[in-house]
């Protein structure tokens, strides 16, 4: 089965600053935006990137790191313009998971867990942990005419809600996947190790 990781990484990140969020670096050195991306390659080797333009620095990280990089005008449009964009991208996949750019901690046999259950005949499937969905959210092959006609900043998240019945939830003993970085108090709790799953 053909599938595809669709990294978005095309935010504006205006709630971290004027700085480039997914370019912050973790305590060990790593950009943001890398360490989302690398368990995304560990697990199942094919990645998207999408960013917004005038990023240069971001774009040849995530390349060098082994991702497709794909430039979306229209990031301003929102989240689900650039996840519509990665999936058109991508149609010739078997599926997809859609994946956050500051959601650095995911471990690979997460998002391997995901992939296998699309494998395995799920359409809709993402992880768990103590009772909370988180990402990455893997989509079979027949949502990609609805995942190509978002234009809003909702992302897939209309999809989800309206196909709660296709939904397959994994238990996973993973807090990452709750885990995202919206500004630099975020950034620097994780860095100290202090920052927590939202209760």
């Amino acid at each position: 089965m053909n599938l595809c990781a669709i990294l978005l990484a095309a935010g504006a990140s205006r709630r971290f600053g004027p700085d480039n969020k997914l370019l912050a670096t973790l305590a060990d050195g790593e950009p943001l935006a890398i360490a989302a991306a690398r368990p995304l390659l560990q697990a199942i080797g094919n990645v998207i990137a999408v960013v917004r333009p005038g990023t240069p620095q971001l774009s040849m990280a995530l390349a060098e790191l082994g991702c497709r990089v794909m430039e979306h005008a229209n990031a301003d449009a929102g989240m689900g313009s650039s996840l519509a964009a990665g999936i058109a991208a991508a149609i010739d996949c078997d599926g997809w998971l859609v994946a956050l750019a500051d959601m650095p901690q995911i471990q690979p046999q997460t998002v391997a867990l995901v992939a296998d259950a699309l494998r395995h005949g799920a359409a809709i499937a993402r992880p768990l942990y103590q009772g909370q969905s988180g990402h990455p959210v893997g989509f079979a092959k027949q949502f990609g005419p609805a995942l190509q006609e978002l234009h809003d900043d909702q992302g897939a998240r209309n999809i989800v809600a309206a196909q709660r019945h296709l939904l397959q939830l994994i238990p996973c003993d993973d807090p990452a996947v709750l885990l995202d970085i919206d500004t630099p108090t975020d950034l620097a709790a994780l860095q100290n190790g202090g920052l927590r799953p939202p209760a």
